[in-house]
């Protein structure tokens, strides 16, 4: 089909500089990776040795399909890799964490001062009766004081399982709920555009006659008192109080490390479970390796810390390579859209990782704002999320890495635990296309029966083999595990993401399986369709969804959000019909676009296109617990 192939055959390639590449840990991805794949166990216990163990393991993996364990009898902490490893290292007054409010309010964290803050907390959760395999729910914004609670769990072996500061009473209240969670953290509020949204009155209601929640901690961001008179425990008074040492918990490599609860198209939530070895392994080492992490560099991940990229790169990956990093709380473009590149220019940020989303959101207001600022230290990009159109990456690549930075596109979910497909960054990037397969792990792109597709053919990504920071299960729900595992013949695991290969090994990642439209019998996937529209000048974001059609089967209908200068017309109508039609070819054009102020989108910037199906066929929505707004 034309149209997929135009996408599938991009031939531009970036090379990265000398200076780069020089820099870079990994120089020569080709032969490494057969290496890797010869012998999967033996590369990574040589990346687990770079790590502190109480016990080493006795066996790497154990692989009874379709359950992996990692690192097998080995004894270790991940909070003692992120943390006391750094300390005794010499860098006790090294910064770990800058905290940025709205407002501009800065709080520098080192590592000496974190490892105290977390054994304080943690030895106030153990006054309060919490011990190893209690579950704890995180309800808090961004902030370094969330991150010391869910490193505090890890000290002890409680599993947290964060829950993203934005989501309505229903959401949190099945999530704790499924958890059972003995114990709940929250704060007075979060920032978001310059007001204060109330966290109190949600988690109430949320845990209104949920008697297995014996404690609620809350942070007193204003220090209100609102802790006394609500009855709940004072966040820190129970730091102040509590003592400064707290000795790590020697916890098995298998022991369950947190729950993060991801939603599909239908049922409730899916609580991913990941442990502790394997996990932390393949976080250290991704963080390492593809944002290229040296003792000096300033890292910078724009996510949050309730969705699995701020777990495993703000906190886990990120610390455990003992680097300084930013925490920002509130929205990109608040109280203007500089606001992230000030950041960049005042810290000397190296390495930035963001959602197509947010480039897209920074397009729509044009060159201007980041061409106000110095962002000459940054070397590294990242992209996560969702697959990143080539308008969006060409615009990432000029107004922000200025010609000279690497993009890495990274992909991988919840469920993987890290990346899992990338561009590394001493190898050559092509626009829109996330990369090859990281170390060890083996991917196809096959079709339902399971066979094996040929180059630039759309079809179903599998993963062959376990990887280290898999999912174990799905909490108290070992079916819908196993469902990744035998939805597709050949016992591999079923992504449900469509992708396709070129000749080269390159792989570019179309969305979800679900975002596949069937015109008239030709598959049209809707990324190629948004990044044609996107591709116009007028245009700043778009999302398309297939919709029933008597005769076609379906027809294409858009959702188009403008650029600033720009006003919805008939005629731009007609103009972006002829522009598709130009990219694509008549089958890919839409027969209805509408205009829209916002489109919705989960926290870690993927479009809900099924929200706006449902809402276009007049049928339920669904669970929504993970919309942003």
């Amino acid at each position: 089909m034309e149209n997929i192939e135009v996408l599938l055959k991009i031939k531009e390639k970036y090379y990265p500089s000398e200076d780069i590449i020089k820099k870079a840990w990994i120089k020569d991805y080709e032969n490494l990776y057969k290496e890797s794949l010869q012998d999967r166990e033996g590369f990574w216990a040589k990346v687990a040795e770079e790590l502190h163990w109480f016990k080493k393991w006795d066996k790497v993996l154990e692989w009874n399909f379709p359950y992996a364990r990692w690192f097998v009898g080995g004894k270790t902490n991940i909070t003692y890799n992120c943390l006391d490893r750094h300390v005794q290292n010499g860098k006790r007054n090294k910064l770990a964490y800058i905290y940025l409010d709205e407002e501009g309010r800065e709080v520098k964290v080192t590592y000496g001062e974190l490892l105290e803050l977390v054994c304080r907390i943690a030895n106030g959760m153990k006054s309060l009766g919490l011990k190893k395999g209690d579950r704890v729910s995180i309800y808090m914004p961004n902030s370094v004081e969330a991150i010391a609670v869910m490193l505090a769990c890890a000290r002890i072996g409680v599993i947290h399982s964060v829950v993203f500061a934005g989501f309505s009473e229903g959401a949190l209240r099945t999530r704790v709920k499924d958890a059972r969670a003995k114990a709940v953290f929250t704060a007075s509020y979060t920032q978001r555009r310059g007001k204060k949204i109330d966290l109190i009155s949600v988690l109430e209601k949320a845990i209104e006659n949920l008697d297995f929640v014996e404690k609620v901690i809350l942070w007193d961001r204003d220090k209100e008192g609102i802790s006394s008179s609500k009855g709940f425990v004072d966040f820190e008074e129970l730091v102040k109080e509590a003592d400064s040492f707290c000795k790590a918990e020697e916890v098995n490599s298998e022991d369950p490390l947190f729950i993060l609860y991801t939603s599909g198209t239908t049922g409730k939530p899916k609580g991913v479970l990941h442990t502790t070895g394997g996990y932390m392994v393949q976080t250290y080492y991704t963080s390492k390796v593809i944002f290229d992490l040296h003792e000096d560099d300033v890292f910078w991940c724009s996510a949050d810390i309730g969705w699995i990229t701020g777990h495993s790169y703000i906190v886990y990956g990120i610390l455990a390579n003992g680097v300084t990093s930013l925490v920002v709380e509130g929205a990109p473009d608040y109280p203007d859209p500089g606001r992230w590149w000030s950041y960049i220019e005042k810290f000397r940020v190296n390495v930035f990782y963001t959602a197509p989303t947010a480039i897209r959101m920074f397009m729509k207001y044009g060159e201007k704002w980041p061409s106000k600022y110095d962002l000459s230290s940054l070397r590294i990009l990242g992209s996560v999320g969702e697959p990143i159109n080539p308008e969006a990456w060409h615009w990432y690549h000029k107004n922000i890495g200025r010609g000279r930075c690497v993009i890495v596109d990274t992909w991988w979910q919840t469920e993987t635990g890290a990346h899992m497909v990338t561009t590394i960054p001493s190898y050559p990037a092509k626009p829109g296309k996330a990369g090859k397969p990281f170390f060890t792990v083996e991917v196809d792109i096959v079709d339902k029966e399971g066979k094996s597709l040929p180059p630039n053919t759309v079809g179903l990504l599998v993963i062959k083999s376990p990887w280290p920071s898999m999912l174990r299960t799905c909490w108290g729900e070992p079916e819908r595990y196993e469902k990744y595992w035998n939805s597709i013949p050949g016992k591999v695991y079923n992504t449900d993401d469509l992708a396709s290969y070129d000749e080269e090994g390159y792989i570019m990642i179309l969305g979800r399986a679900d975002d596949v439209i069937n015109v008239a019998g030709h598959r049209i996937g809707t990324m190629e369709v948004e990044s044609a529209l996107v591709d116009h000048p007028a245009v700043a974001e778009a999302a398309v969804i297939g919709k029933p059609h008597e005769l076609k089967g379906e027809i294409i209908k858009a959702f188009v959000i403008l650029k600033e200068g720009y006003q919805p017309s008939e005629d731009l109508i007609r103009q972006l019909k002829d522009h598709v039609r130009k990219e694509l070819g008549p089958i890919a054009v839409p027969e209805e676009i509408v205009f829209v102020e916002k489109l919705p989108k989960t926290r870690s910037g993927k479009i809900m296109r099924r929200i706006l199906k449902a809402k276009e066929l007049g049928l339920s929505i669904g669970d929504i617990s993970t919309l942003e707004d």
